[in-house]
């Protein structure tokens, strides 16, 4: 239990250290851009391959369950519901985790054993802010814009599956897809996945900057930052999705 709440307390000034660091000179520009590549264009093929294979295999499962009622007309519509509102940015956060968290959570507990941190101190750079900061800033940006990809490549699997057994246009499985979803839904998802990339990055940064016990403690860190990543973006989905209901017109 104290352990817990020394967790807590610890987690919790590694959170306002952010923002207090977060709004003051210098930003880093050089290093937020090289971040943000790291994040964004290293995680495109886990995103085009995971996305496009949901958006078909989404499709075949649900054809079955409509058909039974003569409704495949509304799998465009039900599919793009599901990935916009719920499947993409949940894929998204957390192949993040598994792949960005990991990764920033070994480097940064590398750093951290290995005392190059403290030699960053030595040298007048403020390590917190150039690392930390960059990468949860980076992970904050670039998450929701690869959710917004994830649902492209997910359409674009489930399209073909639905073109290959209704012979359905594009324009008509666009039309049908999009007729459903508002501008609410949209912005739910945007927001949703913003909160799950800051999550990602500052759960994969604390681990990283307080790692200890040598490279045993490395490997803890990384295992850490991404466990406690998943169950952060799935605590979050539950809590988002219910303001979302009870803020419903």
């Amino acid at each position: 239990m104290d352990s817990f709440a020394v967790g807590v307390h610890d987690g919790s000034a590694f959170l306002v250290r952010f923002f207090v660091e977060r709004f003051s000179r210098p930003f880093h520009l050089r290093e937020l851009v090289k971040q943000c590549y790291e994040v964004g264009c290293k995680s495109l093929f886990l995103i085009t391959l995971t996305g496009f294979i949901t958006g078909i295999v989404f499709t075949k499962q649900s054809r079955p369950s409509l058909a039974a009622f003569g409704a495949t007309s509304w799998l465009p519509s039900l599919i793009t519901v599901a990935l916009v509102r719920s499947l993409a940015p949940l894929i998204t956060a957390l192949i993040c985790a598994g792949k960005v968290g990991s990764s920033i959570g070994a480097e940064l507990g590398s750093m951290k054993v290995t005392e190059q941190i403290e030699a960053m101190e030595v040298s007048a750079i403020n390590p917190f802010k150039y690392l930390v900061v960059t990468r949860t800033t980076a992970t904050t940006l670039m998450v929701p814009a690869l959710m917004l990809y994830c649902c492209l490549v997910g359409l674009a699997g489930s399209y073909l599956n639905v073109h290959a057994n209704e012979a359905a246009s594009l324009p008509a499985f666009l039309k049908s897809g999009f007729s459903t979803i508002t501008f609410r839904d949209a912005f739910a998802s945007v927001t949703k996945s913003v909160f799950f990339g800051f999550s990602i990055g500052l759960i994969a940064c604390y681990k990283g900057f307080n790692a200890s016990s040598g490279t045993q403690g490395v490997g803890r860190a990384a295992n850490a930052a991404v466990v406690l990543a998943m169950f952060v973006v799935f605590i979050e989905e539950m809590l988002i999705v219910q303001v979302i209901t009870w803020t419903k017109p």
